[in-house]
């Protein structure tokens, strides 16, 4: 495969691996982050070479990935990176953001002739790990042909859904489907454990019908056991699913399971849990034998 000159900016447990991804495959990685300690062990670890600023990240680059925070991250990151990118570049917002600010980026790439794909992933940090992230992509097709085989060297699967801002409504799609089957599974295992059921040996029967789910596949027996010190942590959901429901208030569309499953998050993060697994839903109906 073809190299590239590229920069990953953000090196969170999703923007780290993926990075390292992308040095692996043999492509010529700068990176930058905030917390420069975490720019230094990503060095420490993979061929490559760390950015002092987000600027000097952005120079001299065929492409710019990130992987930030939140729309205000995006913002500022983005209107950086766009200041000093090259005509014919592509920025790459892996960032799970709002659609506005994917298209206010895209018009401020367009102006300058700078390409811009909107790709938030899903797949959490073992899909990153992995190289086995699902991305959504909103933006022109000429773009995404240039940049989907580079970002295959983490994607199992990456597809051009529309135009810009398409990728970040597809990702609140997943969100909203996340949210309303990891509550379906706690209330079945709080029934379960009400009921007197060894709810292992259930799981293990539905599982393999119509209820199966990754969620049931992959939290089922961690939530039995009370293990929530992993994963995707409840803020990052609540954050996700604040941009959704702001979505559906513009776009006249009803969510009121998710509205009701947000309210339920709220709860864990009072109960402590705001860095416990989006699957600590369960802990609100009952405490795990």
């Amino acid at each position: 495969m073809k190299t590239f000159r590229v920069s990953f900016v953000g090196l969170g447990v999703m923007g780290s691996p993926m990075a390292g991804h992308l040095a692996s495959a043999g492509h010529s990685v700068t990176v930058y982050n905030r917390t420069v300690s975490r720019a230094d062990e990503w060095c420490a670890r993979h061929q490559g070479q760390s950015a002092s600023t987000v600027r000097e990240a952005g120079r001299e680059q065929d492409v710019v990935f990130m992987c930030v925070g939140d729309d205000t991250d995006v913002i500022a990151v983005g209107t950086q990176l766009l200041a000093v990118m090259q005509a014919g570049s592509i920025l790459v917002d892996h960032t799970t953001a709002s659609a506005a600010v994917a298209r206010q980026l895209h018009q401020e790439a367009k102006e300058r002739g700078i390409g811009f794909i909107d790709a938030p992933v899903s797949g959490g940090q073992a899909g990153a790990e992995n190289g086995q992230l699902t991305v959504m992509c909103g933006g022109e097709r000429d773009y995404f042909e240039k940049v989907e085989p580079i970002m295959a060297c983490y994607a199992r699967h990456s597809q051009l859904l529309g135009e810009c801002g398409s990728g970040q409504l597809a990702k609140m799609m997943n969100q909203i489907c996340i949210a309303g089957i990891v509550q379906g599974l706690a209330e079945a295992l709080h029934f379960g454990q009400q009921a007197g059921l060894d709810c292992e040996q259930v799981i293990n029967v539905i599982s393999k019908g119509a209820a199966q789910s990754w969620q049931m596949e992959n939290r089922a027996q961690t939530m039995l056991k009370g293990e929530y010190e992993f994963g995707f942590a409840v803020d990052w959901m609540r954050k996700d699913l604040a941009i959704a429901l702001d979505e559906a208030r513009r776009n006249g569309s009803t969510l009121a399971l998710t509205a009701l499953v947000d309210q339920y998050y709220a709860d864990v993060q009072k109960s402590g849990g705001s860095r416990w697994d989006t699957s600590s839903l369960l802990t609100r109906l009952s405490k795990p034998e």
